[in-house]
Formats: C-alpha cells, structure tokens, sequence
C-alpha cells in the first residue's frame, strides 16, 4: 500500500483557517528586514501565510495583522502586491 504524500500545512492569519501550502499566500520579512510576496515559498525568513481570498487580504491589511506577525510595518507595495495576487487566484 503506497503512502500518501506529506502535505505541509499553514494558517491563514487572518481567518486562522488551516490548509495547504501552496493553496496560501506567503508574505516573508528577509534577514536584512525587507518585507515582499514570496511567490516560491522558500525564500528565507519569516513568513506569514494568508489565504488568497480577497476578503482575507483585507482582513489582515485592515487589523493590521501582517504587520504584527512579522514585527515590522508592511509597505503600499506590499499590500498592493498581495491584493493583485489575491485577485488571479
């Protein structure tokens, strides 16, 4: 009988909804303090996922949360970036 594969899982920190990975947005806070869209899910530092619904992203924009969960402010060009990849999806 075949195993099935190891799924890694996050959480939105916005709904706290527990899902895929790759079905998440990752935002992550490099070691030299920049703030991007991780859009490989490997870059290094500290990341905080979201889901790519447009009502998540504005959650976590509007209390502030992914500023919170990377410990220094998110820029425009970060939440607009956000926004746009929430859109596609």
């Amino acid at each position: 009988m075949k195993r099935a594969p190891h799924v890694p899982q996050r959480t939105c920190i916005a709904c706290r909804q527990v899902g895929g990975k790759s079905g998440l947005l990752r935002v992550v806070r490099t070691p030299e303090g920049e703030v991007r869209l991780d859009d490989t899910g490997k870059l290094p530092g500290r990341g905080a996922y979201v889901c790519s619904r447009a009502v998540c992203v504005e959650q976590a924009v509007k209390q502030k949360k992914l500023g919170r969960a990377l410990g220094v402010p998110v820029t425009d060009e970060v939440i607009a970036a956000l926004r746009a990849a929430a859109e596609q999806d």
